[in-house]
């Protein structure tokens, strides 16, 4: 249920809006909606705003839109309640996310259709101003490769499967917005094609597939790969793989872990200088350890320890991350040098681009949602307004 809140006025303060930046600027926030962009100079008609004004070096950016997202704070979109969605679309405007895809995992049949159900009636029902938004549903898995399985239990992945899929959709109230999936496997190619005729992201992950199979998927219309680089085939001088496909083909829009963990700094600048700030989308494909202390979690039923920043299984693959998306920010600018607007595109611009709704979202500009951080001079995340309302705001601010 969509309620009103009281407009606000964000003064004095650096706004990275479409196309510009405005230095000493305002934000005029009312009815969810962002109704008016400026200098300060030609500010007026304030008196029915609530009033916050920053130090003049804080800047204004989008809303951090995370399309890949397990968990955070103890929950995990599996749990498959309303209480573990409640804590998450609670904790995430902490790091600057407004809005994110609830991410699945392969598990038993039932578990998944559970937390599509659960997911489902949430983004319908329960969806509030000062909250994270839950845009739809990732389905990441069970239609993967056991070749790369990663942290994806083995023994619940299946083969691409078209009828099984087209349950799950209805059962989710048609709000699945994009599927990981290897497309080398049986009936891959027809999934994709269903997927795209439906407006359904088709992504490319845990996948063996080679050069020319991910060709084959690009002409069936896939157009999207899940955290690149991690569970699926890399680049061969011999075998371009996904990883050579993902680099040569524009487009593929592509995931991109940067904790300095699941990808060496070094290979996110090369990502960065091969996709350029269109191409690449920073997600965090975190899971339920994420703000919580070292120890041992469930991730689908595995066993995962947390520590030293890094969750692993007990064999030691990489089991999602504890990444949080403010924290990918101020990674993809020191590792890349590139400026604050290339890394605003990767993590607002781009995923609202592609999830098709840029019309609301992704960027600051009049009659949009009224998605806001606030960032300091460091780029830690000070302030976020989710759809117009405070959400998060730091101590002493």
């Amino acid at each position: 249920m969509m309620r009103n809140v009281n407009p606000i006025l964000l003064e004095n303060i650096q706004v990275f809006s479409e196309g510009k930046i405005i230095e000493n600027g305002f934000i005029k926030v009312k009815n969810q909606k962002i109704v008016e962009i400026g200098s300060m100079d030609n500010l007026s008609d304030k008196d029915e705003f609530d009033v916050i004004k920053f130090p003049s070096h804080y800047k204004a950016v989008p809303g951090f839109i995370d399309v890949h997202i397990h968990g955070v704070n103890g929950a995990d979109v599996m749990d498959a309640s309303k209480d573990a969605l409640e804590t998450m679309v609670t904790a995430l405007p902490r790091e600057g996310t407004t809005s994110f895809l609830a991410t699945t995992m392969t598990q038993e049949t039932l578990h998944i259709e559970n937390a599509l159900v659960n997911a489902g009636q949430y983004i319908k029902e329960y969806q509030a101003p000062g909250k994270a938004e839950i845009l739809g549903i990732h389905l990441e898995g069970p239609f993967v490769s056991p070749k790369m399985a990663g942290a994806q239990p083995l023994q619940h992945i299946i083969d691409p499967d078209l009828k099984l899929f087209k349950k799950w959709h209805s059962l989710s109230d048609k709000t699945i917005k994009l599927v990981t999936l290897a497309p080398e496997r049986p009936g891959g190619l027809e999934m994709i094609q269903y997927l795209t005729k439906h407006g359904i992201i088709a992504s490319l992950g845990h996948t063996d597939a080679t050069y020319e199979e991910v060709n084959e998927a690009i002409c069936a219309g896939a157009n999207h790969v899940t955290h690149l680089f991690n569970q699926m085939r890399g680049l061969h001088h011999r075998e371009p793989g996904v990883v050579g496909a993902a680099f040569l083909h524009d487009e593929l829009k592509t995931e991109l872990i940067v904790d300095g963990v699941h990808v060496n700094p070094e290979v996110v600048k090369l990502a960065y200088n091969q996709k350029r700030k269109e191409g690449l989308i920073l997600i965090t494909d975190s899971m339920r350890a994420k703000c919580l202390k070292s120890g041992h979690y469930d991730l689908g039923g595995q066993d995962v320890t947390v520590k030293d920043g890094k969750a692993f299984l007990q064999d030691g693959t990489l089991a999602g991350s504890i990444l949080k998306l403010g924290k990918a920010v101020q990674n993809i600018l020191t590792y890349t040098g590139c400026p604050l607007e290339d890394a605003i595109e990767m993590a607002s611009v781009n995923p609202a681009k592609q999830l098709n709704i840029y019309d609301r979202k992704g960027s600051i500009a009049v009659g949009k949602d009224a998605d806001i951080v606030i960032m300091d001079d460091e780029h830690e995340v000070s302030m976020t307004v989710c759809r117009g309302k405070v959400a998060f705001q730091k101590e002493g601010l």
